[in-house]
Order: structure tokens, then C-alpha cells, then sequence
């Protein structure tokens, strides 16, 4: 499943946390070690550019945090980046450079590359989102199957699929993705580099890059 490998959705040197992804084939194989990853790569962090705020977090000097944010950790946010109004930040999470994470927006066990905007009343939980990807207002990452069995990565139009033995898994979204106002990420959605998604969207499977996403049969490559 070539297009759902990390190698053909993300720039490592866009995130802090290149080379702990390096170490795997899918992103979502990463999911399970956040947390311990964090607390690894934390006291390492240089105290000139980073300040520990409380137990397993750290925040860039130069991040901009509202005070009305919940910062929760293991957590890093990295330079530059900017925690809105009454933004809750359950943990297991790390912010990039340059990232904005906004009003009424929800983050938990996620890694968020480097310029990537989720501003406005998002949910993103157990997901990895590429460099420059950006999520619209309402746009939600839904991480559980309402049956409550355990999460398959499957191709949008084939029969190929991978067990990944996850119940909570969420969306990982490539460089530069495109997600519109309300939709919704089903659990085990992979977007692919470059990818629009129109709003009001319920998108499932993995998804190729350069394309836009009307609706589940209507997938066009952008001319």
C-alpha cells in the first residue's frame, strides 16, 4: 500500500519528530510510542529556545499560548507556534514551528508537523498531520468505529487492506492537505500529498495524492 507509507506523505524536516517516524513504514505504527517519545526528547531541548511549563511539557519562548489554553503533557510546542483562545490540549501531542492550534480546537496524541493550521472548533485525536496541511472550521478527526473494533486501512477503490490492530486511529493527513469545513475523517483515513477534500465531506480509506475528493466516487486527479 505505497500510497499510506510515510516515505510518500511527509518531509521529515518539517517536524521535530523526523527522525522518530523515520523508524517506522506507516504512520500510524507511531501512534503508540508518542508519549514516550516526548518525554525522551524533552529534556534534551535547548533551555535558551524551550522553557518547561510542567511535568512533560515544553514550550517554545518564541510560541505564542493563550492564557484561556489547556496544556496537558507530554506535550512540545515547538517555535513559533500559536495555542488560540480556550484550545485544549489533552497530551501525547507535538505542536510545530509555526503551527496554529485554535479556539475550541481539541488535540490528543497527535504529531503536527511544522505550518500546519487546525484554527477553528477541530477535533484531532490519535492522527498525524504533514506540513502546511490545514483542517476547516468544524472539521473533526474521528478516531473510534462506533462498533468499536479495531481499525483497517483500506484502499478507496481495491480490496487491499491492512490490519492495524488499533482501536483509536484517527487520520493521517500528507504535506499540504486540504480538508473543508465539517467534514468528517473516518477512523483509518490516510490523505495523500496535495489532496483536496470538498467540505462537508465523509471520507474514508486511503486517498491518493493530487487529487481533490468530491465525494467517495468522485475522486479527480487536479489538472
Amino acid at each position: 500500500m505505497e500510497n499510506a507509507k510515510i516515505t510518500n506523505l511527509y518531509d521529515l524536516t518539517q517536524t521535530i519528530a523526523g527522525e522518530y517516524l523515520a523508524g517506522f513504514t506507516y504512520p500510524w505504527e507511531a501512534l503508540g510510542g508518542i508519549s514516550d517519545y516526548i518525554k525522551k526528547l524533552g529534556p534534551t531541548l535547548d533551555p535558551e529556545k524551550y522553557e518547561q511549563r510542567g511535568e512533560y511539557i515544553w514550550v517554545a519562548k518564541s510560541a505564542k499560548v493563550a492564557p484561556t489554553a489547556c496544556l496537558n503533557g507530554p506535550l512540545i510546542v515547538d517555535e513559533d507556534a500559536e495555542i488560540r483562545h480556550c484550545a485544549f490540549i489533552r497530551g501525547s501531542a507535538i505542536i510545530g514551528k509555526g503551527s496554529v492550534v485554535g479556539n475550541s480546537t481539541e488535540i490528543k496524541n497527535d504529531i503536527i508537523f511544522n505550518s500546519v493550521q487546525v484554527p477553528h472548533y477541530n477535533y484531532v485525536g490519535d492522527s498525524i498531520l504533514g506540513y502546511k496541511s490545514h483542517m476547516g472550521a468544524g472539521s473533526i478527526t474521528s478516531n473510534v468505529k462506533s462498533d468499536k473494533t479495531l481499525v483497517t486501512v483500506r484502499e478507496y477503490d481495491t480490496d487491499e487492506k491492512i490490519e492495524t490492530g488499533l482501536k483509536k486511529f484517527g487520520a493521517m493527513l500528507g504535506d499540504h492537505v486540504e480538508v473543508g469545513c465539517n467534514s468528517v475523517l473516518n477512523p483509518g483515513t490516510v490523505i495523500g500529498r496535495g489532496t483536496s477534500v470538498y467540505p462537508l465531506s465523509s471520507v474514508r480509506g486511503v486517498i491518493p495524492a493530487g487529487c481533490i475528493y468530491k465525494d467517495a466516487k468522485n475522486i479527480v486527479p487536479r489538472t
